[in-house]
C-alpha cells in the first residue's frame, strides 16, 4: 500500500499571512508585561538596573531637560526598556562609558581605568611599575592593548563597529566585534591604560558605551538624545550600543550618539581613540529624522525577530530515501510524499543541522491523522557546520502522517563575549525544531523560563 505523509504548515501559512497583510495593519509587540507602570519622570535621575536588566513599563515620557542614567548591575546586563504603549524621549537617557583617571607622578594603588556603561566594558588602569610596566588592557572583545613599560606609553583605543585608534607608539586598536542587527546586545569595549617606569602611575582608559534596547509596541518619538559615548582617557573606550524597535519610529532633531571616547596626552603618552559603536533603528513605520554623530547607522523598515549569530537549523531531509519537497504544501487531499508501495515501518529518517553542537541528541517523532504518536533517538554527527543523523522510527500505513524533528541544547557564550542576551533577557538553552519539508523554528529559552521562538529566514 502507498503510505501518505503530511506536511504540518503552520509556521508557513502564519508567514504567508503576515506577508500579505497591508503594511497599516502589521504591528510590533515588545513583549512588555507592564509590571513597572508609567515612567515619567519630572527631574533628572539615575536608576538601578534590576537583575535582568529589564524596565516592563505601560508607557515611557522623558521630558526637555530631564536625564535619566543607569547604575549597573551585578552581571552587567544591557539596559532594556520595553513599553506597552509610546515611549517619547524629549530629554537624555545616558548609558555612556565613564572617563579614565588621570595619571600621577607619584605611585598610585587604586586602579583607574574608566568604569563601562552599563553592558559595556572597563578601561585598563595605568601601570604604577610595582607589578609591571605595562598598562593595563581595556576588557571586552574589542579591548585596546595597554601601553608599553617604562616609556609612559600610551596604549590603544578599544573597537567595536569599527577599530579602536592606534597610539603614536605603533600599537594596534581594539578590534571590531558584535553585528549590525545587535543580536546579540552588547557594550563597547574599554581602551587600554598608560605603561609607567617605577615611581610614576599612569593614566587609565576610557570605559567602553553601554548597551541600550529600547522596544515600544506603539511608537518612539525622539525628539531628545540618547548618549552611549564610550569614555575618553589616556585611550579612549568605544562607543556602545543602541537599538530601537517599535511599530512606529517619529520624531524630527534628535540624536543618538555612541561615538568612541577620545585619546589624550598624559606625560606624553599619546593614546588612541576609541572606535564607534553601533545603531540599529527597527520600525514597521519609520519617519524618524535622527542625526548619528560619527556612528554609521543599520536602518530596517521592520523589527526582527530575536536571533543570534550562526543561528542554528535543522531539517528532515529525507523520508525513507523520499526528499523533501521544494514547495510543500502541507494538504491531506494532496500528500508532499508518497511512499513507494510496499514500505514497511519503521523508515529511516534523514536530518541535517547546522550550528548544532556535534553530539546533540535530536527526537523524531511521528503523528497519525488521528492515531498515537511514535518517536526515536538520533545524534548528531560531523561539525558543528554541518551535521547529519538518522533516525528509525515507526509510521501509521493506514493514515496520512505528520514528522518532526528537535533538539534541545545549552548556550555557551563566546569566549570573553560575556552572556548571549536577546530581548533584553539572558539565553540559557536553544530548542531546534523542524517538519518534514518545512522551515526550521529556533526557541531561544531564557533563565526565566520564557520562550523567543523565530523562524531563520523571516
Amino acid at each position: 500500500m502507498r503510505t501518505r505523509l503530511r506536511l504540518s504548515m503552520l509556521g508557513l501559512v502564519g508567514l504567508a499571512a503576515l506577508a500579505g497583510a497591508p503594511a497599516h495593519a502589521q504591528t510590533f509587540s515588545s513583549g512588555s508585561t507592564g509590571a513597572d507602570g508609567a515612567f515619567s519622570p519630572t527631574t533628572t535621575t539615575t536608576l538601578a538596573l534590576p537583575p535582568s536588566g529589564v524596565f516592563n513599563y505601560t508607557t515611557v515620557t522623558i521630558p526637555a531637560g530631564v536625564t535619566v542614567r543607569y547604575t549597573r548591575n551585578a552581571a552587567n546586563t544591557p539596559v532594556t526598556i520595553l513599553a506597552q504603549g509610546d515611549v517619547t524621549i524629549a530629554g537624555t537617557i545616558d548609558v555612556s562609558g565613564a572617563p579614565g583617571g588621570a595619571g600621577s607622578a607619584q605611585t598610585l594603588l587604586a586602579p583607574n581605568g574608566g568604569r563601562g556603561g552599563p553592558g559595556g566594558f572597563d578601561g585598563g588602569s595605568g601601570a604604577n611599575g610595582i607589578a609591571s610596566g605595562t598598562g593595563g588592557a581595556g576588557l571586552g572583545p574589542g579591548g585596546g592593548a595597554g601601553g608599553a613599560a617604562g616609556a609612559q606609553a600610551g596604549g590603544e583605543g578599544g573597537g567595536f563597529g569599527t577599530a579602536g585608534g592606534a597610539s603614536c607608539f605603533g600599537g594596534v586598536g581594539g578590534p571590531v566585534y558584535g553585528t549590525a542587527t545587535l543580536l546579540p546586545l552588547i557594550g563597547g569595549s574599554g581602551g587600554g591604560g598608560q605603561g609607567a617606569a617605577l615611581g610614576s602611575t599612569g593614566a587609565g582608559g576610557g570605559g567602553g558605551g553601554g548597551a541600550m534596547l529600547i522596544a515600544s509596541s506603539g511608537t518612539i518619538t525622539l525628539t531628545g538624545t540618547i548618549l552611549a559615548t564610550g569614555g575618553t582617557g589616556i585611550t579612549g573606550g568605544s562607543g556602545g550600543a543602541v537599538r530601537l524597535a517599535a511599530t512606529t519610529m517619529a520624531g524630527s532633531g534628535g540624536a543618538i550618539d555612541a561615538q568612541g571616547g577620545a585619546g589624550g596626552n598624559f606625560f606624553a603618552g599619546c593614546g588612541g581613540v576609541g572606535g564607534a559603536g553601533r545603531v540599529r533603528l527597527e520600525g514597521v513605520t519609520n519617519t524618524a529624522a535622527v542625526s548619528f554623530n560619527g556612528v554609521s547607522p543599520s536602518i530596517t523598515t521592520q523589527p526582527t525577530v530575536a536571533a543570534l549569530p550562526n543561528t542554528p537549523t535543522l531539517r528532515i531531509v529525507s523520508v525513507a530515501g523520499v526528499n523533501a519537497p521544494a514547495a510543500p504544501l502541507g494538504s491531506f487531499a494532496a500528500p508532499d510524499i508518497a511512499l513507494p508501495a510496499g514500505t514497511m515501518s519503521p523508515v529511516t529518517v534523514s536530518l541535517a543541522g547546522t550550528n548544532i553542537p556535534v553530539g546533540t541528541t535530536v527526537t523524531v517523532t511521528t503523528k497519525g491523522q488521528v492515531g498515537s504518536a511514535s518517536s526515536a533517538a538520533a545524534t548528531l554527527a560531523g561539525s558543528l557546520a554541518s551535521s547529519t543523523a538518522s533516525a528509525s522510527v515507526a509510521i501509521p500505513t493506514n493514515e496520512p502522517s505528520v514528522i518532526s524533528a528537535s533538539a534541545s541544547f545549552t548556550l555557551v557564550a563566546a569566549t570573553g563575549g560575556g552572556p548571549v542576551y536577546v530581548e533584553g533577557e539572558e539565553v540559557e538553552r536553544v530548542r531546534v525544531s523542524a517538519h518534514f519539508g518545512g522551515p526550521t523554528q529556533v526557541a531561544y529559552v531564557t533563565k526565566s523560563g520564557r520562550e523567543i521562538v523565530v523562524t531563520p529566514g523571516r
